[in-house]
């Protein structure tokens, strides 16, 4: 196997350990779309260890892209479809709700802008940037918390349970 057992556990430690830590203090974790569940770390860190387990035995898996490792993931029948599909729309709406962050703050780093803000008047101001119209921030926001959450138990099934 392109990972030991062991490795595995190890990988499976730092994971749990970077959850327990790296989370800011005072953030809700449903709404930090890069470090809370279903976010981007949970996609990547799904993807990134289907990589290492097949890599060197499919091609399509060696990419830095993680949309372009889902996909291959998929076609080698790594992923099944439904599976790969909650990954790439968890982690496609991550991103747009980041870059939309940085549109409506105009900063290009900080706490915030991994987080689907609580305040209505942010959380408008991203909706109608994202193309949910100005009354679209429950929308929005529950668009955010679904994804988060099929793809949390994606996450869950595939990373932490898969021998």
């Amino acid at each position: 196997a392109a990972v030991s057992e062991s490795e595995l556990r190890d990988i499976r430690l730092l994971k749990a350990r970077i959850e327990n830590e790296r989370l800011p203090r005072g953030i809700e974790p449903a709404r930090h779309v890069k470090l809370g569940p279903g976010g981007l770390s949970d996609v990547e860190w799904t993807i990134q260890l289907i990589q290492m387990r097949a890599g060197r035995d499919n091609a399509g898996l060696r990419t830095q892209s993680t949309t372009g490792a889902i996909e291959a993931a998929c076609e080698a029948g790594l992923l099944v479809a439904p599976d790969a599909l909650t990954l790439l729309r968890s982690w496609e709406l991550a991103t747009r709700i980041r870059a939309a962050n940085v549109l409506a703050t105009g900063r290009m780093s900080g706490v915030k802008l991994d987080v689907l803000p609580r305040d209505s008047a942010e959380l408008r101001a991203l909706a109608a940037i994202l193309g949910y119209g100005s009354d679209g921030l429950n929308a929005l926001e529950e668009d955010w918390l679904r994804a988060a959450r099929k793809a949390r138990d994606v996450m869950e099934r595939i990373f932490w349970e898969q021998q």
